[in-house]
């Protein structure tokens, strides 16, 4: 095992209660072409979030094919399948998220996509900037071969199939969090969640993970500045909300750098976008920004919503003008339950081999996994999908134009999964 984090070498499993299980990388390897087939097809028909109509028929076929019990509608496009085994037991959730993103794909492949559709009143192209079709696939692959394989599990495998995971849009509720108050795990008794998450930077065959806080909570906030209009050659008789939030920008940056405990846990508050103002020479009345937070401690999180609202609005009375400052709802931090991850690598070492698996630093991403790690232990990893010979300076991040996914990353996220669920619900890991 590969440690990327001395302070976390106490952190250690045995791997000699598990096996790798041959017959599951013998079974993915029949189905590896249909799997990437099938990753394939998803990444040329793309769909946003909410609105994964077809990529929901797509999954709902396949798994009826395999004489499973199939719940479909949940959380709007949201497909449930459920594999009851042939021994009574225990019950796990394997989650893959089904949506692409408003990208417009640029990479040299020939099952790029061309799609288009509307997103926040414009015509957009979509794509799987993030993976989340070879989620799809691997998903659809692990629930083949643990069909075929139906008498000899010891429990009951949930396979969730989520939408919305980049978002719901505007209005509209969705991702894990509508899979949750729908149901998904309280109305099957899931006792444990695990996902995958592939990466475009990681060679094929590595797997990365983190135990606690993986990845940070995420919201996203609004400040709009309300001052007083007047000409742009007159600026004294004017309150002027540019400068204004030109001070409220640079006075945010001090919160992280100059009144958190940064030996606690990273954070992040960063202004994406800033709107004021119709010519040059008028002093517009009104500003609005918009920015993100991230977070990997709960208390630093509620400390920087207090500060982001003092900061802003002390700023703005100081210069005679006015902050109103929304923070919006978001995802909690992506927690994984460190006694389930203590329970759950083994089997993700057996599988990848024990030089494979990268103990890593928490990212400042996000991810709606959290509201299903909110409500039981649950693990995600991330895959590996660089293609080795690369660099991972050479190739596009997650959320490009140019993000591309090595097909054959696929095979060991279909194993993992697998095993995932039979060593659990077998006893193997519980």
């Amino acid at each position: 095992m590969r440690l990327l984090l001395p302070f976390f070498a106490l952190f250690c499993f045995s791997l000699s209660a598990q096996t790798g299980h041959p017959e599951t990388a013998k079974a993915a390897a029949a189905i590896e072409g249909k799997v990437i087939e099938w990753r394939h097809h998803l990444h040329e028909n793309p769909e946003l979030s909410n609105r994964e109509f077809e990529t929901a028929k797509y999954v709902e076929k396949h798994l009826r094919g395999l004489g499973m019990e199939v719940r479909t509608g949940i959380a709007h496009t949201g497909v449930v399948g459920i594999l009851k085994g042939g021994k009574p037991g225990g019950v796990i959730a394997l989650r893959a998220d089904m949506d692409g993103l408003p990208v417009t794909e640029i990479a040299d492949v020939p099952f790029a996509s061309k799609a288009k559709a509307m997103y926040e009143g414009k015509e957009v192209g979509v794509m799987h900037a993030c993976g989340h079709d070879t989620h799809v696939a691997m998903l659809m692959g692990a629930a083949e071969v643990l069909s075929a394989r139906k008498k000899d599990i010891e429990g009951t495998v949930i396979f969730m199939f989520q939408p919305a995971e980049e978002g719901a849009p505007a209005g509209e509720e969705g991702g894990a969090k509508l899979m949750v108050k729908e149901g998904v795990l309280s109305d099957y008794g899931v006792e444990v969640a695990f996902g995958i998450h592939i990466n475009s930077q990681t060679p094929v065959g590595q797997v990365n993970y983190k135990p606690g806080g993986a990845m940070a909570s995420v919201n996203s906030f609004n400040i709009v500045v309300k001052g007083k209009q007047a000409h742009g050659a007159r600026p004294w008789a004017s309150v002027d909300p540019i400068v204004t939030s030109a001070q409220i920008i640079m006075g945010l940056q001090t919160i992280v750098s100059r009144q958190l405990d940064l030996t606690k846990e990273a954070a992040v508050i960063t202004i994406g976008k800033i709107d004021g103002g119709v010519r040059s020479n008028i002093i517009p009345d009104e500003v609005t920004m918009v920015g993100t937070i991230r977070s990997l401690d709960n208390d630093m999180r509620k400390e920087i919503f207090a500060r982001i609202k003092t900061t802003a609005t002390n700023i703005a009375a100081a210069a005679g003008a006015e902050a109103e400052v929304t923070i919006n709802e978001g995802y909690p931090i992506t927690f994984n339950d460190p006694e389930i991850t203590r329970r759950l690598m083994p089997i993700v070492a057996a599988t990848a081999g024990e030089d494979n698996i990268n103990l890593v630093r928490a990212i400042t991403g996000a991810e709606d996994f959290s509201f299903y790690a909110e409500k039981v232990p649950s693990l995600i990893v991330f895959l590996g999908g660089m293609d080795p010979a690369k660099n991972r300076d050479e190739v596009a991040g997650h959320h490009t134009p140019n993000f591309q996914i090595d097909d054959r990353g696929l095979k060991l996220g279909v194993e993992i999964y697998t095993n995932i669920a039979l060593d659990y619900l077998n006893g193997k890991a519980r």
